[in-house]
């Protein structure tokens, strides 16, 4: 039982509109074959709620009107949907870039052989989640013997070409802290990933996204229990940049839940806030005529996770964009 996080709804956090549409990132469902402290989505086995074909077929449809270059897969691990590979396809066809949010692991999961392959053939972007260089660290973060079965995951990837100059495979790791702190700078992290790495594993891989974690979900609930949710946000608040808030995810993107439904980003989704202030949740279906431009994002306090210090963002730290 999650203990009850803090209403988020009173800001001061900056008011915030849309520009042109760019990325729809995707939730495919919650299941997961992890069970990690830092996840905003409380994503696991267990999880039931997956993404339809009927809803899929609806995604398609908005995105061959939606003006979107990019779709960015994302879970639970999205692999575990048994249409992931439909959607790939299709996402292909259209001319898009794919991006799949990939714990690694997934790709030594029975059932899922292959699953590699398959992102190369159809160059798929891999964004894997690899919260830290060292094995204690993962390990306590994400369960027992994950750090090395990531291992793995990565030189598969690197035997099929990703994280390799001109093999058009690219390969991005992110990086997330243990606890309730910031990220450090990117870059030096990610020079020190690169050479751990590459000295220990002769892996490759082409950047490091650092990401703050959301206090929102699973994280949300830890901090509760060790009694550091409000310190946590005052840290957020008290590191704001507002050079950052030009750059920040939502301006260019949308989320789309398991159910086809519109939000600002993917914690406004977690946080069940619909997509600019509607009284009701958007659908996919009810955006087909619609441009978004211009529109208002809905901003509550965990936004200053995204503005905080160097920025945060699924592209990584924002004043390395």
């Amino acid at each position: 039982m999650h203990p009850t996080l803090p209403r988020l709804e009173q800001t001061d956090f900056p008011a915030l509109r849309r520009g042109a549409l760019e990325i729809i990132q995707i939730n495919l469902g919650y299941l997961c074959n992890l069970s990690c402290l830092h996840c905003h989505v409380n994503a696991g086995p267990g999880r039931k709620e997956i993404m339809t074909r009927e809803t899929i077929d609806q995604v398609l449809s908005y995105l061959k009107v939606c003006g979107a270059k990019t779709i960015d897969l994302t879970g639970g691990a999205p692999e575990m949907n048994p249409d992931f590979r439909y959607l790939v396809k299709a996402a292909r066809n259209f001319g898009l870039e794919v991006i799949d949010r990939c714990n690694l692991t997934i790709l030594s999961e029975p059932g899922y052989e292959g699953t590699a392959e398959f992102l190369a053939e159809n160059q798929v972007t891999v964004v894997a989640s690899l919260p830290c260089y060292l094995e204690d660290n993962v390990d306590a973060q994400r369960g027992e013997g994950v750090f090395d079965t990531s291992i793995k995951g990565l030189q598969a990837l690197n035997q099929l070409g990703y994280g390799k100059a001109d093999s058009g495979l690219t390969l991005d790791l992110v990086y997330n802290p243990q606890g309730a702190t910031l990220p450090p700078p990117q870059k030096e992290l990610e020079a020190d990933y690169h050479h751990h790495l590459g000295e220990h594993f002769g892996i490759v891989f082409n950047q490091l996204y650092t990401v703050a974690n959301m206090p929102i979900k699973r994280f949300g609930s830890m901090l509760i229990s060790k009694g550091t949710f409000g310190g946590y946000m005052d840290l957020l608040r008290s590191a704001h940049n507002a050079d950052n808030i030009s750059s920040v995810m939502c301006r260019s993107l949308i989320s789309v839940d398991w159910q086809g439904y519109v939000y600002d980003c993917d914690f406004n989704q977690m946080l069940d806030l619909p997509l600019s202030d509607e009284q009701q949740s958007t659908h996919i279906t009810d955006l087909m005529n619609s441009n978004l431009k211009g529109r208002k994002i809905i901003v509550k306090n965990h936004c200053y996770g995204c503005t905080a210090g160097q920025g945060s963002s699924c592209g990584g730290a924002l004043d390395a964009a």
